[in-house]
């Protein structure tokens, strides 16, 4: 069964091709990819590397995980499965519209006692 590997506090220059390299000295590796931001299209510091071999991903872990690579101690551990974000929109998505009518003073003197 294929591993997934975290790999980060990656400098921003950092690309798929020097991942790929930096794993394939402990073993096979099936894919790496530098996660980027979508607008700027810069690297967000981090990226997986998916090695196919669990006894091979476990070394190149241990064997990484601290190491300097250009100037920064890198973070290497399993990856964990993503979280389940929100379910976004607002609280009123629900159809209601949210505002009030009527009343005929106007939204200023609402519940306002006189």
């Amino acid at each position: 069964m294929a591993k997934n590997i975290y790999v980060g506090n990656l400098v921003w220059e950092v690309t798929a091709d020097d991942l790929l390299a930096l794993f394939q000295e402990h073993g096979g590796v099936t894919r790496a990819q530098v996660i980027t931001d979508k607008e700027t299209g810069r690297s967000r510091g981090f990226g997986f590397v998916e090695m196919a071999n669990d006894a091979e991903a476990q070394k190149a872990i241990d064997a990484l995980n601290g190491h300097e690579f250009r100037g920064r101690a890198l973070t290497v551990n399993e990856a964990r499965p993503r979280e389940e974000r929100g379910g976004g929109g607002s609280p009123r998505s629900s159809g209601s519209g949210g505002y009030g009518g009527g009343g005929g003073r106007g939204g200023s003197d609402r519940g306002r006692r006189y």
